[in-house]
């Protein structure tokens, strides 16, 4: 049973930094390429980062720059710094089993002007 558990979400101004993370368990983590996704309301969910389990990586042009997605295999996490947040980031971001379609709760990132 895949289990994910998102954190590090908030209230931050623009301009601002967030570091969210993904704690995984259920699954073998070092093979299992991981995303992070977002959905505002009214919207559709759109792949914000992923990474392979090579780390290789991959940002949706929006956030290219300002967003870094990371892994630790040995703590079975993913995590997604950013920078320079915008009005247009808020939303409910979660992290998936790119492989497998599971999903996180989600956690808040709400910018403010």
């Amino acid at each position: 049973q895949v289990q994910l558990v998102e954190s590090g979400g908030g209230l931050v101004q623009a301009g601002g930094s967030l570091r969210l993370s993904c704690a995984a368990s259920g699954i073998r983590f070092s093979g299992a390429p991981m995303g992070w996704y977002r959905q505002a309301p009214g919207k559709q969910p759109e792949l914000v980062a992923s990474i392979s389990t090579d780390g290789i990586t991959y940002y949706m042009d929006s956030v290219k720059g300002r967003f870094t997605i990371s892994r630790d295999n040995t703590k079975a996490a993913v995590y997604l710094q950013m920078t320079s947040l915008k009005r247009e980031d808020t939303a409910v971001y979660r992290c998936r089993v790119l492989s497998l379609g599971s999903w996180g709760q989600g956690t808040q990132v709400t910018v403010s002007s």
